[in-house]
């Protein structure tokens, strides 16, 4: 992984485990051992789901380049869709507290979309090859 992408995933990851690892003492001390099981299980799949996604993305743009954003764009509805399947599956679980769970999937979803964001507008990202001079020798 080049060094722009690894610092961008970077950025993203550190703001989004520590939410998660701020709502699971929040939900530890309102919910107990179970609420924070949930805050854990519900941090860990952002984070997987989020990581993946972010390699996937920075495979795409650099194979093919002409549908990063569309599949930027399809990549997150996607990623969405499951965790609202995930959602509707873990509804009635008895493994874990369902709220603390929730909330810090919607908690943690916001924070990575924001910190990606954030460190996309942060980076700086050449758009223009300069080894390509548009000739053809």
């Amino acid at each position: 992984m080049p060094s722009n992408d690894a610092r961008i995933l970077l950025h993203t990851v550190i703001p989004t485990a520590a939410v998660g690892a701020i709502a699971t003492v929040v939900s530890a001390v309102v919910a107990g051992g179970k609420g924070a099981l949930g805050a854990v299980v519900g941090t860990l799949l952002v984070l997987l789901f989020m990581g993946i996604g972010q390699v996937v993305l920075q495979r795409t743009a650099k194979s093919l380049p002409h549908l990063f954003q569309a599949m930027g764009l399809m990549l997150y509805t996607a990623q969405l869709l499951l965790l609202f399947i995930f959602l509707a599956l873990l509804k009635n679980t008895t493994l874990f507290d369902f709220k603390a769970f929730a909330f810090t999937l919607l908690a943690t979803t916001v924070v990575w979309v924001a910190a990606q964001a954030r460190a996309y507008m942060k980076a700086k990202i050449t758009y223009i090859d300069p080894g390509n001079t548009g000739s053809k020798s």
